[in-house]
């Protein structure tokens, strides 16, 4: 609900009264008067037209103070605004009937009308004093709270706390849980250290309580504002937070320079890594060249191994062809010949009494040869 509490009801009726007074002046000024010395003969019809229009007049009159009217109990015609739903007192008793935003008709005098919002609304709750735990008083300049009343609780609402049960459920209440939380805690608490916690603490008692007692009403947020407190004591409290503000200064600039450091050492492990995996690399790359060359070298050995001893097998199949060979060729007639033709060659010619020995007989080479033969068949059997 609004925060301005409306006029008590006599001077809304004085009001109405007034307003109403003054319309049905206005229009009596406006209807020409007649002279009452003059009866209107009879059958004359003519003087029935100002009655009825003065009938019209007071009905729309009555009308429009309904409209524009925000108590309608001496109307007929009344108005629900938007937002809000009617609800009416007769004889006093809160009756259940509940209407919805537009015109209604009800009893005058004997019925009493009241528009509810049952949309959301803020409660202003100001100049709220309170003492710490250690004594030292201190006051919030406001505190608002965001509510709404449900419209299908209205009727219970209304019956057990009035039209004016926010001051019992949100006013009266902020002052009572803020007293008790000061009451609780520290300066240093409630200043600083639990300053952010307030708007949920106030928030989760009062809807604790309305839940239980007060069903209807239903708390959405709590602002509160930051509480004054002697000037003093805001001093040391300035002082403290400068303090408070070099020390964070010195710790981010330690750990901006931690960073910094950290971030040396990550490039230097970076580099030196990179160095290794270069130098690795190149190492593997050497070891690779070498096996290759190994590799090219046994290949190499291989291949002349294999060709010296095609050769030497080769070689060996030709000399033991010609060997071969020779045992076919060397007969002793090939011989005889030979051994002629060697001493045919010999250009010395020796003359004397004794002939060295290597100069034997014709006969006795062959008889040689021939035992030769002989023996070489021996063996062969």
């Amino acid at each position: 609900m609004d925060t301005t509490l409306p006029p008590p009801p006599q001077q809304q009726q004085q009001d109405q009264q007034q307003q109403q007074q003054e319309l049905l002046r206005m229009l009596r000024s406006q209807v020409p008067q007649r002279n009452q010395q003059q009866p209107p003969p009879p059958g004359d019809i003519s003087a029935i037209g100002p009655i009825v229009l003065i009938v019209a007049s007071l009905f729309f009159v009555v009308a429009f103070v309904s409209m524009n009217s925000s108590s309608g109990n001496f109307l007929v015609l009344h108005q629900v605004p938007e937002g809000h739903v009617g609800v009416y007192w007769r004889g006093g008793a809160l009756m259940k009937t509940i209407t919805d935003p537009g015109f209604h008709l009800m009893m005058p005098l004997v019925t009493k009308f009241e528009p509810i919002q049952v949309t959301l609304q803020t409660d202003l709750v100001r100049d709220i004093p309170c003492g710490t735990k250690g004594g030292v008083m201190i006051s919030f300049d406001k505190i608002e709270v965001v509510n709404r009343l449900r419209k299908d609780y209205v009727h219970e609402t209304l019956l057990n706390y009035g039209i004016h049960y926010d001051k019992t459920w949100i006013y009266d209440k902020i002052h009572h849980e803020i007293n008790q939380f000061c009451s609780a805690h520290s300066l240093q608490q409630v200043y600083i250290d639990m300053f952010d916690q307030i708007d949920d603490k106030m928030k989760e008692a009062i809807q604790r309580d309305c839940t239980q007692y007060a069903p209807g009403i239903e708390i959405i947020s709590v602002r509160v504002t930051k509480p004054n407190i002697p000037s003093s004591i805001k001093r040391n409290f300035e002082l403290m937070e400068e303090e408070r503000t070099k020390a964070l200064i010195a710790i981010e600039k330690q750990k901006v320079a931690e960073k910094e450091a950290e971030t040396q050492k990550k490039i230097a492990l970076s580099e030196a890594e990179k160095n290794s995996q270069v130098s690795r690399i190149l190492m593997e790359q050497k070891l690779m060249e070498k096996d290759s060359a190994k590799r090219q070298e046994a290949i190499e050995n291989e291949m002349f191994v294999a060709r010296e001893k095609a050769q030497t097998d080769a070689n060996f199949y030709r000399v033991m062809k010609e060997a071969e060979a020779n045992k076919l060729k060397l007969t002793p007639e090939f011989l005889e010949l030979k051994f002629i033709e060697a001493i045919a060659n010999n250009t010395k010619i020796f003359f004397g009494d004794k002939v060295p020995n290597m100069i034997m007989d014709q006969r006795l080479l062959g008889s040689f040869l021939n035992g030769m033969k002989r023996k070489d068949f021996i063996d062969v059997q």
